[in-house]
């Protein structure tokens, strides 16, 4: 339920539902024979692929999946937590299920499945599941070395390979139809019969077909996140690029008024921001602009979203990558804090006032100027606190 906890589903209801579907995906698992253990280890005697096209399948669809959802920003990816990696425990963690696998028949999830429509061998299993799982608890001390042994973080397989997201599912995709294929041939020679009735023929090579369509696609559908940052190197897009301004006067006008329709987001660093930092006002960066958080900030309804920094052009790339995202309602500061701070803070009167305009502009800044400095000051104290979602621990 990744992008709906805890925003539409709170992480309460959000148990009962995984119960909910969890007993769903036991029934499939049931209809498509993976309670008989003899279609499961089929996969290690080379009569029946089954486990390998299904696992396959779901491992292919949640990929395209995440990165269509990503493309479009319904899923922010950067929650999405990845188990960290430990080579040597990995390696031997999966010699010993495998061995489990080809020997009981049975994996863990498929192993409950069977219990739960009453074979006795799967309860077996299960029992000896948690006897395996109470020993390593009780002898921790002794593997914690072997372990914790060569930590890679947590890595994705595709920047370990150095190569792109996109690119990585294309390769999956075809890894994945090259298989279905060669097992069927597999399966033909092992068991000596024939391939089926052409009909079945034709759905297969179908199916294979819609599953090389839906790789290609993700390969067109890149992380959204690296085409808009892109864009900010064009400096031609960027000049050309028309946002309303705020000028120094009328910011400090809606400050010293209190006004709460402002929401200021400051994209220096968090170490100028504390120096400077004007009231109403949040750090941000450029990446939390795509995170689900900073989408929520700059929707709030009738809120007017100032975007700042030192200069002007560092606010209007901020601003480019915020309205590629779809949000609206954006200002930014004209000449950015620089320029506030000349006509604002360190506001100096001109020794020439020719104009009744320049008298009044000239009376505002000199009593902007006292008041600004208190307004920041007081700001100091002040934190508004920016909500950030929580990667959620979890996944087999």
């Amino acid at each position: 339920m990744g992008p709906l906890v805890p925003d539409v589903i709170s992480n309460e209801l959000n148990f009962v539902v995984a119960i909910f579907i969890g007993i769903a995906f036991g029934y499939i698992l049931e209809q498509a024979g993976f309670s008989t253990s003899k279609k499961l280890v089929g996969l290690f005697y080379g009569y029946d692929f089954t486990v390998l096209r299904v696992f396959f399948t779901a491992g292919i669809t949640a990929m395209i999946g995440v990165i269509a959802f990503a493309h479009y920003g319904i899923l922010d990816i950067s929650l999405i937590y990845i188990n960290p990696t430990f080579l040597y425990s990995a390696l031997v963690g999966g010699l010993i299920m495998g061995l489990g696998f080809v020997i009981g028949g049975f994996c863990p999830g498929t192993s409950v499945c069977a219990a739960a429509i009453g074979k006795i061998d799967a309860m077996i299993f299960v029992a000896g599941s948690f006897i395996g799982v109470w020993i390593f608890a009780e002898a921790y001390p002794l593997f914690e070395g072997l372990y914790l042994a060569e930590n890679w973080g947590n890595v994705t397989i595709f920047e370990i390979v150095g190569t792109s997201q996109s690119v990585f599912a294309v390769l999956m995709t075809a890894m994945a139809v090259g298989a279905f294929i060669f097992t069927r041939w597999v399966e033909a020679k092992v068991t000596g019969k024939p391939s089926e009735d052409v009909p079945v023929v034709k759905y297969f090579y179908g199916f294979v077909s819609i599953m090389m369509f839906f790789g290609l696609t993700a390969f067109m559908m890149p992380v959204k996140k690296d085409v808009v940052m892109q864009k900010l190197d064009d400096e031609l897009l960027i000049n050309q690029s028309k946002f309303r301004m705020i000028t120094p006067d009328e910011l400090a006008f809606r400050l010293i008024d209190n006004d709460r329709k402002i929401q200021i987001m400051d994209f220096r660093s968090a170490k100028d921001f504390q120096q400077i930092k004007l009231p109403q006002s949040i750090n941000m960066t450029f990446d939390e602009l795509f995170t689900k958080d900073g989408g929520r900030l700059l929707d709030v309804k009738n809120n007017i979203n100032v975007f700042l920094a030192d200069d002007e052009i560092t606010a209007k790339k901020a601003a480019i990558i915020a309205s590629e995202l779809g949000h609206n309602n954006i200002r930014i500061l004209q000449g950015g804090l620089n320029q506030f701070k000349d006509e604002i803070i360190n506001y100096k009167v001109p020794q020439i006032i020719t104009t009744r305009q320049e008298e009044n502009t000239s009376r505002f800044r000199n009593k902007a100027k006292d008041i600004i400095p208190v307004l920041i000051e007081k700001s100091k104290n002040t934190t508004i606190v920016k909500k950030e979602s929580k990667r959620v621990v979890g996944g087999c």
